[in-house]
Formats: C-alpha cells, structure tokens, sequence
C-alpha cells in the first residue's frame, strides 16, 4: 500500500468511527443559573448534574426496556428538540405548607426516532425528567433503567426492605453510597449527603398506571433502578391481615397504554439540611387536580379509638366498639374543635366491611355525630374495599360516613398504584376524604385528589408500644427525608411521655418518648393536613391545659420558615396562617440550648404563649411550663430544651 493509500484508508476509518459515534449535547440551566445538566444523547442517554460548575452527580443508561425487545434510549437519535420557560404560582387547594408555591424552570423537550422522547427540567431546587411515548398500541414494559453514579464520599439515608411486599416502616439507614450491598433493597425517599453539605433527595412524582420507583445497592458507588413487577398470583393464607400480597410476578413491570407521559425522576438539591423542609418539588410535578368542586374537602384533627378505647378511664360504661363509647369520642372532639372521629379496626370484621359489630348502631352514631358537629370516618383493610368498592362506600355515604383510613396495602407494584387512584375517585364522587396507611411515599396523587389528606409511610407512634425506633433522633430525620415528599401521618401529642431511659413497650398503652414539649412541638414539626391524636378522652382530659394549646393549632398553613435544622439532630420551624405563628422545635436525645429570631415577624408587637420543658423534664418527661409574654421582632428568644426535649409557641397580633 502506498503512503496516499494508507493516509486515505486511515482517514476513511476515522471518519467511519466519527460519523458513527456522533454524540449530540445539549446542556440546561437552572433560572439562577446555579445548577445545570450536561446531557448526551449517544449509545445511551446520560447526564451530569453541576451546582455552580461542581459535579453533584451522574447518571447513565437512562432507558425504557419493552417486551417486544425495544430499547427506548439506546443509540437515540434526535428528530428536533425545544426549550421553554415556566414560571408560574401555584395556589394549592390543600396549603400543607403554603399557600402559594413557585414553579419556575428551564425545560428541554426531545423527541427522539421510536416514538419516543424526554421531558427535563432544572429548577433552582432541583432536576427531574420523564419519559413520554407516541405509540399508537399498548406497551409492555420490562424494565426501567437509571444508573446513579455518586462519588465515593457520599453518604446516603435510606429505608430498605427484604421484598417488594413491604410496609415502609423499616428505620431510617445511613451508609456510604459504595458499603450498600449489592442488590439492597431501598425505597424513596433516599438522601444523598455531600461532604460539603449538599443534599440531593431523590423522589417521584405523577406517580400514575405504573409501579414505583426503588433504587438498588451495588456495593460500589452506583445505585441502580429497579421495580416491582406485576403480579401474577397472591398470598391467601389465615393471616388476614397480610391477605392478598404478592406470591409470583409476571415477567413486566407494566403494561400500559402507548401514548403517554410517565413518572418524573426528582433529584431536590438543597445547599444545606435546611433546604430541604421547603422543596415542593414533588408537588410541582403531580398532575393538575381533577376534583372540581372541593368546598366538602376538610382538613382537620381526629380523634381515633384504636388505643384510645382500651385506655378510657373515669366513666360509667364499659368501654369498647360499642356505641357509648363512639358517643365519648364524639363529645371529646365537639368540645375541642377537632372535625372527625374515626372508628378503627374492630368496627367491623376484616373482610366484612358491610357489617358493624352488633354492639355498634352506626346510624345512632351518625346522627349523635351530626347533632355534634363532628364528621365519622370508618377504617377499612384495603382488600375488604377493594373487594366491594361500591358498594361499601354507598353504604358508608348512607351512614354518613365523610372519610376513611385504608391499611395494609403494602405494595406499590402498578395494580397497587392503580387501587389508590380508584380509591382517590371513588371518594371523590361521595365527596369523602382519604388517609392511606401500610402505604408508599407521596407521589403526586394529593394534588390530583385533594381529598387525598395524608398517608402513612413511616416509623409513626404506634412503633412505642412494639420497639425504641420511633424516638427524637427518627423524629428528626423524618422532616428531612418522608416529609419532603409529603404529609404524613404520625400521629403526634401524645400525653403519655418517657425518658429515654424510662420509656417502656406496652403494646395497647403506648407512650412517646421524650418530653410533653417535644410532643407538643411536633404537632408543628411534624404537621399534616389530617392530624391524629394518639391517646383516649380520658388522657387529654386530664391534661387540659395542654389539650387547649394544641386545639389551636391549625393543620394548614400560609407559609413556613425554617430557623434551625440538622438532621438527625434538631430543627426549628416557624409556620404562619394568617396573622398567627405558631414556631416549633424539637432536640434528639442531646440538650439543646437555641436561639430563635424572631426577625420574620411584622413590625408589631405579638402576644406569645409558649411551653417550654420543665426544669426535671430530664426525670420525668411530663414536667412542662407554660409562660406568656410580649415580644417585637427585634427580639430573639433564648430557649433551653431538655434531652429529648422541645419547645412550642403561638404569636398573635397584641395590637
């Protein structure tokens, strides 16, 4: 070969491996241009993310696998993209937070060859994309790819379990990204934590016909997506209350319509812990309500009778599920302002939700109720409902029946997914409020449904009467990891207090740990638009004064200020509706001397109301005080919270 053939094959070659590794880029800005995404569209779909220009993390393989051996993602070609600005306020029917909410980013469309594409958006805040398809037929999806490439000193917060048949009730974990061990369970919300004190909580949203997202150790630096697969058959067995999970899967994930958008991936960024107690990014990205009339939609506190029947003391009947002691209840709620009563399990039998027990005439209840100005709810197991729907809930209408609480779902696979949606709707339509428990992560379901209240999906209080878990280092890590994502139902204010080292497990007399303050404080720290109180009448007739403090407390909210935070270790929060704040903290198992500016006040004077831990609440965790003075918000309020301890106050205008 002469020395011209040779240059002319050796450049014939380069332009062969050029032309086909042809990688297209495309880069996003944030609105402050402080975060950003480097993306590239080449063998695979993959992005790097920066806050002002340092790598936060990468992802690879972005991919949507289908059964007829498709692969969405790999080696994708753009037909055209677009960018486009939103900026727009969003007026939440429910104000868990705020009354208004921000929703400002870049966007970038592609539509790529295969009837296929992606949504990204960079938001101050945070980064999501999503998925679409333009497929005329139904599609059968095998699998979702996402690779999570972290650096080798991020530690992670995470919950894990064995299978996909779980309660996300396990403790909070925290590893290094790189000690996870390879095929490790973990679901969302997981928490990357930076070294240099970043975060980057990882969520979904518009969670809708398809299973939800878990993440997977590799025992590297990498997380991996997984999925539950659809159900093929299930587990039927004597315990009832495990009734109907999933015994094999198919060999698919979901199997779904061809044109549709699928669940956006979040990553929130936060500089700091702080940060993270404001990010509505889950919100932002639920679809758009479908409820059209919701003036029937109440928030509001409940009184429950689950521990609370067995712990009635101080009356002439005997307690129980019977109808004297719903008429207890009843009265308790009326002269305390709280909305409902909710009778739960035991109301009726598990599978027989059409039947109340015989001691129990519901329509004497329902009409005790409204004379009370008090609403009922009814507990169900969501298999019992699943299985006569309609039925059960005309029924429940009948009786006057304005919510339920439906348990033991366990499972977020896309069947499951699609059952809350049902649920959401068919509520919906006999204008009846929701409360999930035994159930996953908010995922955008509350803002379509607003009548979706709260949901469990935590370590919550009745944890005390079984193990240590539910104690005031959990109780300062849910702020920072569940409730990003949404309200949860923790079931705060108990009146039965314990130090860490007097804490006992009693099963049907549960009590929390740490003192009656931090309790208190959590109704704040911990505020949901459905609040549960966790003990009978009788305890919080005893301790009037702090059952009037905590009447009080709204369950929505204008706006919210966060005046201290480290996770796991304390947090301070100030929340406003209308012209009343109501500021909270709360310590670990630590003392915890902290100041609180009150610089987000208006520039009048404020009556404020506070209690605070006693001077032997360190002994005897009831041990409380409560003062009242007048204050400006040039002042800053010096407070001193006991192990375990909290601090709670109300400031309304003086003048």
């Amino acid at each position: 070969m002469t020395g011209i053939s040779k240059k002319l094959f050796y450049l014939i070659i380069y332009l062969l491996v050029t032309i086909g590794s042809y990688a297209e880029e495309y880069t996003l800005h944030s609105p402050d241009n402080q975060l950003k995404i480097n993306l590239i569209i080449d063998k695979n779909i993959s992005f790097k993310a920066f806050y002002q220009n340092e790598l936060l993390f990468e992802t690879n393989d972005i991919s949507l696998h289908l059964k007829n051996g498709e692969i969405l993602g790999k080696s994708a070609k753009v037909n055209r993209s677009s960018n486009v600005v939103i900026n727009e306020l969003i007026h939440p029917e429910i104000k868990e937070k705020k009354s208004e909410i921000k929703n400002h980013c870049n966007e970038l469309t592609l539509w790529l060859q295969g009837e296929f594409g992606l949504f990204f958006r960079v938001y101050d805040n945070g980064i999501a994309y999503r998925f679409f398809t333009e497929k005329e037929a139904a599609i059968t999806i095998v699998r979702e790819n996402l690779e999570l490439q972290n650096a080798e000193n991020d530690s992670v917060w995470f919950q894990s379990s064995r299978t996909f048949n779980s309660s996300y009730e396990t403790p909070y974990e925290k590893e290094k990204t790189g000690n996870i061990p390879d095929g490790k369970l973990c679901n969302l919300p997981l928490l990357i934590m930076k070294e240099n004190g970043q975060r980057i909580l990882i969520a979904e949203s518009d969670l809708t016909s398809y299973p939800g997202l878990w993440l997977q150790g590799t025992g590297k630096e990498k997380l991996i997506s997984t999925h539950p697969k659809h159900p093929e058959t299930y587990i039927e067995n004597k315990n009832l209350y495990g009734y109907h999970q999933v015994k094999t899967t198919t060999d698919f994930i979901a199997l779904t319509s061809g044109k549709r958008t699928f669940p956006w991936r979040i990553f929130a960024f936060a500089r700091n812990d702080a940060e993270l107690l404001t990010n509505d990014l889950v919100y932002i990205l639920a679809p758009e309500q479908k409820i059209v009339e919701t003036d029937w939609i109440n928030p509001g506190v409940v009184a429950f009778d689950w521990w609370g029947r067995r712990n009635i003391f101080g009356v002439d009947f005997k307690a129980g599920v019977n109808t004297e002691t719903a008429k207890y209840f009843i009265d308790f709620c009326s002269k305390y302002g709280f909305r409902y009563f909710l009778f739960d399990d035991g109301w009726s039998p598990l599978h027989d939700i059409l039947h109340p027990d015989k001691e129990l005439s519901m329509e004497e209840v329902s009409a005790y109720a409204k004379e009370k100005g008090v609403e009922l709810m009814l507990w169900v197991h969501w298999y019992g409902l699943k299985k006569n729907m309609e039925t059960a809930l005309d029924l429940f209408q009948k009786w006057g029946i304005k919510g339920i609480k439906v348990d033991f779902m366990n499972r977020d696979d896309q069947e499951m997914v699609n059952f809350y949606e049902a649920v959401a709707l068919e509520c919906a339509k006999r204008e009846m409020v929701v409360n999930f428990h035994g159930a996953y992560k908010p995922a955008g379901l509350r803002r379509a449904y607003p009548n979706v209240l709260t949901r469990e999906g935590l370590i919550e209080f009745e944890y005390n009467g079984m193990n240590k878990n539910d104690n005031p280092i959990h109780h300062n890590l849910l702020p920072y990891l569940r409730l990003v994502t949404g309200p949860m139902d923790y079931i705060p204010a108990t009146m039965r207090n314990a130090t860490k080292s007097n804490h006992r497990i009693i099963g049907d007399y549960p009590m929390g740990q740490g003192t009656r303050a931090h309790a208190l404080a959590l109704f704040v720290i911990l505020s949901s638009p459905m609040t549960m109180l966790p003990d009978s009448p009788s305890d919080y007739y005893s301790e009037e004064e702090s059952t009037d403090f905590i009447s009080d407390i709204p369950v929505e909210w204008d706006e919210i200020k966060v005046l201290h935070a480290e996770i796991g270790e304390h947090t301070a929060l100030a929340r406003r509706k209308g012209k009343i704040w109501y500021v909270a903290a709360i310590t670990n198992w630590k003392n915890k001397k902290m100041d609180i500016d009150l610089k987000f006040l208006e520039n009048r004077k404020y009556k404020l109301e506070f209690i605070e831990d006693g001077p032997n609440a360190d002994k005897r965790a009831e041990d409380y005080s409560l003062k009242e003075n007048t204050v400006t918000k040039s002042q800053t309020i010096n407070i001193n919270m006991a192990s375990g301890g909290g601090w709670i106050g109300r400031l309304s205008p003086a003048d």
